[in-house]
């Protein structure tokens, strides 16, 4: 399946316990179809303190994989947005289904 996320992108998730929430893709998982989006499920880990590393023993707080399905790529005039895809030239854009607008180039 062909992914149509990349790093940095901005999505709204759409369904779960965060629904509405928007925020930047900081990691697409492509084998698992999950992605890490910045300050939305988040889950509390314990961690074991580290003096090399200069970690911090306790309980933090990060970011946890939610399904790829359930997030929709926002489209800068529009909102959420379904994702299609166009040659310009010999580069492949991908572009906003509702206006037409041509979002981030799609990176191979």
């Amino acid at each position: 399946m062909a992914l149509k996320l990349q790093r940095n992108d901005t999505v709204e998730v759409i369904t779960g316990t965060d629904k509405g929430k928007r925020g930047r893709v900081l990691r697409v998982l492509g084998d698992k179809d999950r992605v890490l989006v910045e300050h939305v499920r988040m889950v509390k880990k314990h961690v074991h303190p580290n003096p090399q590393r200069n970690i911090k023993g306790g309980i933090a707080e990060q970011e946890a994989a939610i399904q790829i399905s359930n997030v929709m790529l926002v489209c800068g005039a529009c909102g959420p947005v379904r994702v299609g895809h166009k040659f310009e030239g010999n580069t492949k854009v991908r572009v906003c289904k509702k206006c037409g607008q041509t979002l981030a180039p799609k990176k191979k």
